[in-house]
């Protein structure tokens, strides 16, 4: 399955990969197209088996705090949840959901899908210390081997309790830590903690995955205790690379010996409208983590150019243009001016055709303007095989190409064609939409 990983109308930011037997599960915020706010009322789950990581597995709501197909999960508030994390303790599994300025939540359910029904708040005495006014705001679980376990939460603060493994809920007294990730204001940027917590122990180590104050970023660090203090090593992924960037909240799995970083990027020209993404990342011998660029590949080992490829899954988009959702089944790369670039990350052309050239073809919509489109390789100033010119209306236009083998990325350059005094007028007018593209032999 490429980027983005779940169905193409499904928004699902904040995502915390769990593999529970032979399935891997996505818990996720819920956002809305072009909404106006981050996430709503409900927690959403989606799932897909380790063998066939093509086919996903929605299971509704996962926990609600408002009424809708089912009651409402929360009695004390309708305030809209957040990212959730889900952890297995003695046979059963528990939700842990933000829920905006109010207490959080923890759910409780028989399988890893749920439905998750409300099991508890976070309880403590008037004397026990917590962080974040009590609200656990983005908690991360870490059950460890030991069977003790602890909850990472917080925001601009990293705090850390302990929870009673015997209930899941109780904090267990004195043992209220912080900062468990460095969050003076003195800290740079790229390093200081800023929100979105995510524990894992890895090869005897433990990671607190997190959201920096440079939020494009997931950044990680790394301590020998689940007490900390954890010591930041570097970042993962950042969605803001050549990309409309915003907020970035994601985790890692490890799922058939291979391990993956999930995250999510933006659509429909906000910072409010996410879509689940994922990258495969290497663990070094000594626990360190090299970061990966954004790619249009998800789970594919390479992209197929021979089959209809929409132009939304871009990894690559410059100069403005951006992804929105028109309807349930059409959604476009929109605002293309002169200077757009859009890129995807990689094709596989294979190594057996012999042709002296071959012909993509570009679904545009069209704007009423003529103008062309550079065809490059592996770059924006890469090799050009080809221009392909668009006309004003809705079609498909096609274009002769070189012929081209092996691993590459796709880069397309919008120019338009006006010349003379008259360009100035069309600098920054809308050229084409751009809907699917296929290579043709």
């Amino acid at each position: 399955m490429p980027n983005p990983i779940l169905p193409l109308w499904e928004y699902i930011p904040d995502g915390e990969p769990r593999v529970f037997g032979d399935r891997v599960y996505l818990y996720g915020s819920h956002d809305r197209p072009a909404g106006q706010s981050f996430c709503d009322q409900k927690l959403k789950v989606w799932s897909a088996s380790v063998h066939d990581l093509n086919n996903w597995q929605c299971h509704g709501d996962s926990f609600r705090t408002k009424d809708g197909e089912r009651p409402a999960d929360t009695y004390w508030t309708n305030n809209a949840c957040f990212a959730p994390d889900v952890v297995e303790k003695d046979g059963k599994y528990y939700l842990y959901a933000y829920i905006v300025g109010a207490k959080g939540a923890i759910g409780v359910a028989d399988k890893p899908e749920g439905p998750f029904r409300l099991h508890s708040q976070y309880l403590y005495g008037p004397d026990d210390k917590v962080g974040d006014d009590g609200i656990f705001n983005d908690a991360g679980v870490l059950v460890d081997d030991d069977g003790k376990v602890y909850v990472y939460y917080g925001f601009t603060e990293s705090n850390m309790n302990e929870l009673d493994g015997s209930d899941m809920c109780t904090v267990v007294p004195g043992s209220y830590m912080r900062p468990v990730i460095d969050d003076r204001e003195e800290v740079p940027i790229d390093k200081r903690f800023f929100e979105a917590s995510s524990p894992r122990k890895i090869n005897g180590k433990y990671y607190l995955i997190y959201s920096p104050r440079c939020s494009s970023r997931l950044a990680y660090a790394i301590s020998d205790s689940p007490r900390g203090p954890f010591t930041y090593k570097g970042y993962l992924v950042d969605n803001g690379v050549d990309y409309p960037g915003g907020n970035n909240h994601g985790s890692v799995a490890c799922i058939n010996g291979q391990w993956y970083v999930f995250y999510h990027r933006m659509t429909n020209n906000t910072i409010m409208s996410r879509r689940a993404c994922v990258e495969k990342i290497t663990i070094l011998p000594d626990g360190t983590i090299p970061p990966v660029e954004m790619t249009s590949l998800g789970f594919e080992e390479a992209l197929n150019p021979y089959k209809v490829t929409p132009g939304e899954i871009a990894c690559v988009l410059k100069g403005g243009c951006f992804i929105i959702e028109k309807d349930a089944f059409t959604r476009v790369v929109t605002r293309i001016t002169s200077g757009c670039v859009m890129g995807y990350k990689y094709f596989d052309f294979g190594e057996d055709y012999t042709g002296d050239s071959m012909t993509l073809a570009l679904h545009v919509g069209g704007m009423g303007t003529t103008c062309r489109v550079r065809i490059l390789l592996d770059g924006e100033d890469g090799e050009e095989i080809g221009v392909c010119e668009v006309g004003t209306h809705d079609g498909v236009y096609k274009a002769k190409v070189k012929n081209v083998t092996g691993r590459h990325a796709l880069y397309l350059k919008a120019e338009h064609t006006v010349e003379g005094w008259m360009a100035n007028y069309f600098e920054g007018k809308p050229l084409f939409e751009l809907r699917d593209l296929v290579f043709m032999k």
